[in-house]
């Protein structure tokens, strides 16, 4: 492997693309369809009793190589793991068109970043390095672009993700635990008799969530449409149908500002069940993060989130929303409260708010956060005031209350759980209140969705229903929202250098 003379990377991309040619001069493929791979690393690895001296072919990515004199030394990394390439000139066969092998002489068209193939057998170095020995060395694909040895610009790292996965396998390790998350959420409802039934991501009118949706037009029948803030409509109209367990897990989209927190688009899981309530479902929320924590973690339970360690194998405490805001702002009754109290509340406790649009539920939902962030949880807030809830059925023991809660950890509600309004005409008139909100300016009020009403009117079971996003997945795993998902969303942007490349276009005009 030659060193690469130029230091910056359109100099490191030239000589490459010059090795590119010359492959193709001697007769090789340098992008070839097909791989012949028959062991991973790991397994190899795991399993190095039963493979010693066996003839093995693995492939992935080339990511060092140490030269030796006759001997060379070299990683290949793929998904399962790296394994150390020990290659020795007199065993490396001859170069070899019509199998692919490079042979000793044609090693420095190889660099690091290369996806390679190697046919060799299983061994253990003098340092006891499990190896493989190449009989044969094959370019799958040859880069052309050169793998950095490292990356710290957090923005570089969300734009180019696929290259932050290779320089930091954690990373990746990472979504692959995001992937066994949602895996094991399906398994969870999946074996207690649920239906995942996908509902539309285009919807005449968002409803579920206090939020502010996404806009879209559809060409077909010339009309706007919305990009779902919640999935809870849709499947509340499938339990109507006959439906009685369902879910569904997919992304939403809410037009709102981007945090350490929240993103506009991400993935989020509801569920609803026909026959229960609420209180049946506080249970299995607690069965649900015991089984996934499980299934994802492998059984630890200890977890350091946001400065707070949460112990996840203790009963979940259950903290009362009356209780704790008159604790706190000593509100007699905060499903009562006036108006007044609240504003007066919140300049009191230099909490900042619109005047034009402040509200009970808002002004009230604002003290609240003041007090979620000192909650370590795992806990449940129950008790909600019907105001602050207009989708969720009232308690039989105060109808100003409703029957609702959400898990709180580390300082954060991280799900809804409730039992589910079926009347249709209290249904119908805390939309009206909501449509009011909104004509009134407040843009996250909910919309009032009629054929929704219908539905109820024709009849729905008593339901439980609950949703949470992979906010629960961020926390666990204790990183930022943009750090929990592969690719986020950034201003479209390109760099100088790839603009230097690609000389020919004009890429800062692409999008228009």
């Amino acid at each position: 492997m030659n060193n690469e003379e130029s230091s910056d990377l359109v100099g490191q991309r030239k000589i490459r693309i010059e090795k590119v040619n010359k492959l193709r001069e001697l007769g090789f493929d340098p992008y070839p369809a097909k791989s012949n791979r028959t062991h991973l690393a790991g397994d190899i690895k795991n399993n190095f009793e039963n493979l010693e001296n066996e003839t093995v072919t693995v492939a992935g990515r080339l990511m060092s190589w140490r030269e030796h004199g006759a001997l060379i030394f070299g990683d290949l990394q793929e998904q399962s793991g790296s394994i150390q390439l020990y290659i020795r000139q007199d065993e490396l066969g001859d170069a070899n068109v019509e199998s692919g092998n490079l042979g000793f002489d044609n090693l420095n068209l190889v660099d690091i970043g290369d996806i390679i193939e190697v046919t060799g057998y299983v061994t253990k170095t003098k340092r006891g390095e499990i190896s493989v020995a190449p009989k044969e060395i094959r370019v799958l694909e040859k880069s052309i672009r050169p793998i950095p040895t490292d990356m710290e610009d957090k923005e570089e790292r969300f734009r180019r993700r696929y290259v932050d996965m290779v320089v930091h396998p954690e990373v990746r390790a990472r979504y692959e635990r995001r992937a066994a998350f949602w895996q094991a959420h399906r398994d969870f409802f999946n074996e207690r008799g649920f239906f995942e039934v996908n509902i539309p991501i285009l919807e005449h009118i968002p409803g579920g969530g206090d939020a502010v949706p996404f806009k879209t037009h559809m060409n077909a029948i010339n009309e706007d449409f919305y990009l779902r803030i919640s999935h809870e409509l849709p499947l509340k109209r499938l339990i109507g149908g006959g439906f009685e367990k369902v879910y569904d897990v997919g992304a939403r989209f809410r037009n709102e500002g981007l945090s350490d927190e929240h993103l506009p688009e991400h993935v989020a899981m509801e569920f609803y069940w026909a026959y229960a309530d609420w209180r049946d479902g506080m249970q299995m929320i607690q069965d649900l993060f015991k089984y996934v924590i499980d299934k994802v973690y492998e059984g630890k339970h200890i977890f350091n989130i946001r400065g707070f360690e949460i112990d996840f194998s203790k009963d979940w405490e259950e903290i009362d929303f009356n209780s704790i805001m008159k604790e706190r702002f000593g509100i007699e009754d905060v499903y009562a409260v006036s108006l007044e109290e609240v504003v007066r509340l919140l300049k009191e406790n230099n909490i900042e708010f619109d005047e034009k649009t402040i509200s009970v539920p808002r002004g009230i939902d604002s003290l609240w956060k003041q007090v979620r962030k000192t909650i370590a949880g795992p806990a449940f807030l129950v008790n909600h005031p019907k105001y602050l809830s207009p989708l969720q059925k009232p308690s039989l023991k105060n109808p100003d209350m409703v029957e609702r809660f959400q898990p709180i950890i580390a300082g954060s509600e991280l799900g809804n759980g409730w039992s589910e309004v079926n009347d249709a005409i209290d249904q119908y008139e805390r939309f009206i209140e909501q449509q009011d909100l909104r004509d009134s300016g407040d843009d996250e009020a909910q919309w009032l969705d009629i054929d929704y009403v219908e539905m109820l009117e024709y009849g729905m079971p008593p339901t439980f229903g609950y949703g949470h996003s992979e906010r629960v997945f961020w926390f666990l795993e204790d990183v930022t929202a943009r750090e929990g998902v592969p690719f986020p969303q950034l201003k479209y942007s390109v760099s100088d250098t790839t603009k230097k490349i690609y000389p020919e276009v004009d890429l800062d005009d692409i999008k228009s």
